[in-house]
Order: C-alpha cells, then structure tokens, then sequence
C-alpha cells in the first residue's frame, strides 16, 4: 500500500470535532437539568419574599389607570371584575396602544376618551379587528415548567397567578410572574446553565429576516402602528446605514399619553424619546456569537427584555427575546418527549417575520 496516498485528517480538526462534540453533549444534559429544574418546582417558588400587587378594578377609568401605573413604576396590572368577583385579565402597554389605534381610526369619538373605562378594552380589540385574547392564568401551586409551558403557547410575557378561597367561594389574585423573573429564577439557582455553551447561532432561536425597523424621523404614530400590527413590543431605530441607535418600546407609549396627547403623535422618534423615563435600562446587544451561559448569567446581573443581535460594525442583525429563550430552555435541541414540545416560535418580537414588562 503506498502510504503517500493516504489522507489524513489534519489534528486540529480532529481537536475541534472533540471539542463539538464535549459543548453539543453539555448542552444535552445542561437542557435535561434546567427541565428537570423546572418540574420540580411550583410557580409559588419563584416569587420574592415580598413584593408589591396592584389590582385594578375594571370600573376604573383608562385616563386614570395609566397614571396609577406610570406613579407606580410598573408597566402592567391584574384586573378585578368587582361585579362577578372575578380576574378579568391583564392591563398592559398593549392595551393602550389598542386605544390608540381605535381612536385613530375613529377620531370623532377622541372626546369620549376621558370617559373610557377599563371594561371596555376587549370591545376596542374587536372594533380593530382583533382577537381578544385568552385571559389566562395559572394556580400558584402547579409545577413551574406547567406555568412556563401555557405562557409560552399564549405568546404572553406574563402569566397571573390566582388561588381560590373556598371559604368565601372566590378568586384570589395572589402576583403576576413574567419571563424575566422565571429567567432569572432559574439562572439563580440551577447551576447547569453553565453548560450552554453553544452561541446563538446555532441554536435557532430569534428572528432575523423581515424585521419592523424605524428611524429617528419616523412619526411615532407609524411606530404605533407597527407595534400593534406586527404583535411586537420594541421596534430597532436605525440609522441610514443600518446601525442601532436605539429601541421603540410599547413602554414608551405609556409615557407619551400620560399627559392625555392622544391626538398629537405625530412628534418624531427622536422627539419622543427625549421624553422617556430617566429608568430606562438601555438597549441590551450582542452578537451571533455569545453564548447562551452568558446571556444567563447577564439575566441573573441585570434586568432586560430583550436583546439586540448586532454585526462587528453595529449593524442590526436580528432580535433575541425572553419568550425565545424560554421556550428553548423548555423544548430547544432534543427535547425528551411530545409534553414538552410547543408549535411555533413563542415570543412576541417573533412575530416580526411574519407580519405581536417585568
């Protein structure tokens, strides 16, 4: 045999093959733990020791729940329907992006605004056209990875949690959990998600075509307007060469209108941003490249919502969000059977390929 014809494979390769294949198999276990992590805990765990609940009463008016939030530092809130002594959903920034695009489609009615109560959202979703959504919840006392699974399958950020009194036969709303302080959770105390080493790249998760982007001179009622028909909760503001600049947050919309300027929205982005919160928390990026142990571990550090895929020149590439991230940890590369697999991609901002705090 003439041994100058044999091919060889080069060392390196066969070192880096190795080495794919040590990430590939801890990613493999790093999921079976978080997952396990997550059954074995209820979704009472996951609340502080103490914190603050604000119900609003659905009677409320529009005008003045917008500034019981705004005064509270919060960015949502449980409703209570006092006539059936029922939960009756979540108010969130969304909510009153609705009122918005309702009254920009019927300006004759801009005088009844201030008249506007709570329990007359879900006819403004159905004068736009849409859906009103499922109001769901979840017993406080049910596995945590149940909670995440029927959050997740609701493309919702934010799940109640509501106990029953069976002494006076009614329901307790007890808090709110969202995916940040699941994340958080479980990046706190579950060791294992030092083992996603693999960069985003490859993990499928995110939208990275067909993204809703603005400028600082867009109008701001055509960001409102992306917002609510995409389904998303930040647009990108781009400058002319592509490069981040900074986000549009539903968020933001709350502080817009806390002065009642719901017809005046045509100030620009830039304009409109001047005015946001001195909490802002900034605009979290990175690239393809960082790792899911990172991303965690900068959970457990700091509060974000989201993050801002950008090139080595800042350029936008796509959008990472807590929903992605969720329902990767619940059924992303080889998830262990049917109960934890989710149809579709369930956070908001992916629904930015397609056409939907904390």
């Amino acid at each position: 045999m003439d041994l100058s014809m044999t091919s060889r494979i080069p060392i390196q390769d066969v070192q880096f093959k190795a080495t794919e294949d040590i990430i590939d198999m801890e990613q493999s276990e790093g999921l079976k733990a978080i997952r396990a992590f997550l059954k074995g805990k209820t979704a009472y765990d996951v609340l502080p020791v103490s914190f603050r609940l604000l119900v609003l009463d659905t009677s409320l008016l529009v005008r003045k729940s917008l500034n019981i939030l705004i005064q509270n530092g919060i960015v949502s809130a449980p409703l209570w329907n006092s006539k059936t002594s029922k939960f009756a959903g979540l108010l969130t920034s969304q909510d009153y992006i609705n009122v918005i695009q309702y009254y920009y489609q019927n300006p004759e009615k801009m005088d009844r605004i201030d008249q506007f109560t709570l329990d007359g959202l879900r006819d403004v979703e159905r004068a736009i056209g849409l859906q009103p959504l499922e109001t769901i919840s979840v017993h406080p006392f049910k596995r945590l990875d149940d909670a995440c699974l029927k959050m997740v399958a609701s493309k919702g950020r934010r799940i109640p949690l509501i106990d029953y009194d069976e002494v006076n036969k009614r329901e307790i709303v007890l808090s709110v959990l969202t995916q940040y302080r699941i994340l958080k959770f479980v990046a706190q105390n579950c060791k294992e998600t030092r083992m996603l080493r693999k960069p985003l790249k490859d993990l499928n998760i995110g939208v990275y075509n067909n993204l809703a982007t603005a400028t600082m001179d867009t109008p701001v009622i055509d960001v409102i307007h992306l917002l609510a028909s995409r389904g998303v909760s930040s647009i990108p503001i781009l400058d002319n060469d592509g490069v981040l600049q900074n986000i549009y947050e539903s968020i933001d919309v709350l502080t817009l209108i806390k002065g009642g300027i719901y017809n005046d929205l045509r100030l620009t982005v830039g304009e409109a941003l001047m005015r946001r919160s001195d909490e802002f928390e900034g605009v979290h990026t990175c690239t393809d490249q960082d790792r899911l142990d990172t991303i965690m571990d900068t959970i457990r550090r700091s509060r974000l919502h989201r993050l801002i895929i950008v090139d080595n020149d800042g350029k936008l590439q796509g959008i990472v969000t807590l929903g992605d991230i969720l329902q990767y940890l619940l059924s992303g590369a080889d998830a262990e059977d049917e109960s934890t697999t989710i149809r579709g991609n369930g956070s908001k901002e992916s629904a930015n390929d397609v056409g939907n705090s904390t």
